[in-house]
């Protein structure tokens, strides 16, 4: 998954980053959720999704941990998959 893949999921689930604010280019990749305005909350609900979508499994606790979009891109190149649903 890519950093524009996460955005664009992000986007459909919980809405737009704060004013301003991209999830786009390096700099963004260790900007942390927070300052997007994206709280555990909205970070469960596109994980829910990207489980759903991918098969990707993830931890709700290791993810609650993920605190910038390179955390949570690295637990998801490693988690494992399950069947995925298209």
């Amino acid at each position: 998954m890519t950093l524009s893949e996460l955005g664009e999921l992000l986007l459909e689930c919980v809405g737009a980053p704060e004013e301003g604010m991209a999830l786009e280019g390096e700099e963004a990749l260790d900007t942390p959720f927070l300052e997007f305005g994206y709280d555990s909350l909205a970070l469960l609900q596109v994980t829910s999704v990207i489980n759903r979508k991918y098969g990707i499994v993830l931890d709700d606790d290791a993810v609650a941990e993920a605190e910038t979009p390179r955390m949570l891109l690295q637990m998801i190149s490693v988690a494992p998959r399950a069947g995925a649903v298209r």
